[in-house]
Parts: structure tokens; C-alpha cells; sequence
């Protein structure tokens, strides 16, 4: 299976979800409303049932897509914290497969999406920031520490 994010990566596999979150869909319906071509909704399709994030059955000679939210709980699960959400646990999911996670409700609107991503974003750079700060700190204090041992073996 590929990983979630690179699937979600993709813009076009976003708006087949944001799509899907209105209902089930045939090809030929995401075609029309995304202005696809059939064979790209097809293979966005293929690679969005491999994560099993999207269902499939038959009707007749169609094959209707529905949205399956379950998996992006590891989604749900790492963008939580920088959020000030509670996660999804594996637990969660467990006991329901198609739980619906929080972060999720979020891909309904671009704009939305957009606001999510700005914030994971800016929730990895601060976390950046603080990192190098404290690592400063840490070797501002070490030198400080040698400084104040005695000088063994120098020769003093």
C-alpha cells in the first residue's frame, strides 16, 4: 500500500475526495464535475482504492466510488497535535474501521485545506525554531560546564 501523504499529495486525488464527500459517484460523474479526463479520474481512482481510501461496486455495467474516511486516521493521528486536537488511536479504528477523523472535515473546502495545510506548516517550522533554539542552548551550556571542569590532563 502507498503511503497516505503521497497519495494525498496529489491535488487531483483531493478533489476526487472533496468530491466523493457528497456522495458515491461513477467515473463519468467525477469526469463531468472535475473536468478530468476519464482516463486521469481512473488512474487517480486506482491509486486512492490501493490506499483504500475510496470504495467501489457495481451497479449495472457501472462502478460507483464512495469516500472511505477510516484510513486517514494516520492522517488524522499526526496532524492532531500540531492542531490541538485529540488523535485517532489505532484503538479508535479498530473498534470502527470508518470512524471519521477530525482533520478529515477539514479537505471538504479548499479553502479549509488550505488553512490545514498553512497550519501543519507553520506548526513544523515553529517546532524547527525551537529545535535549533534549544540545541543552541544545549551547547551554549556544555561549553559553559567544560569551562568550569577542572583541567585534567592539560598540563595547567
Amino acid at each position: 500500500m502507498a503511503d497516505i501523504f503521497d497519495v494525498l499529495a496529489e491535488p487531483k486525488r483531493r478533489d476526487i475526495l472533496r468530491r466523493l464527500l457528497d456522495g458515491e459517484a461513477t467515473v463519468s460523474d467525477l469526469v463531468e464535475a472535475l473536468g478530468l479526463t476519464q482516463p486521469t479520474i481512473s488512474k487517480h481512482l486506482a491509486q486512492l482504492r490501493d490506499a483504500q481510501l475510496v470504495t467501489v461496486r457495481e451497479d449495472g455495467r457501472n462502478r460507483i466510488y464512495a469516500v472511505r474516511v477510516g484510513p486517514l486516521g494516520a492522517v488524522d493521528a499526526w496532524l492532531a497535535p500540531f492542531l490541538g486536537g485529540a488523535p485517532v488511536t489505532m484503538a479508535d479504528l479498530d473498534a470502527d474501521p470508518d470512524a471519521g477523523p477530525t482533520i478529515f472535515a477539514a479537505w471538504a473546502g479548499a479553502e479549509a485545506g488550505d488553512r490545514v495545510g498553512r497550519v501543519a506548516a507553520g506548526a513544523a517550522h515553529s517546532a524547527r525554531v525551537a529545535l535549533d533554539a534549544a540545541q543552541e542552548k544545549l551547547q551554549g551550556a556544555q561549553k559553559r560546564v567544560v569551562e568550569k571542569l577542572p583541567r585534567w590532563g592539560r598540563g595547567d
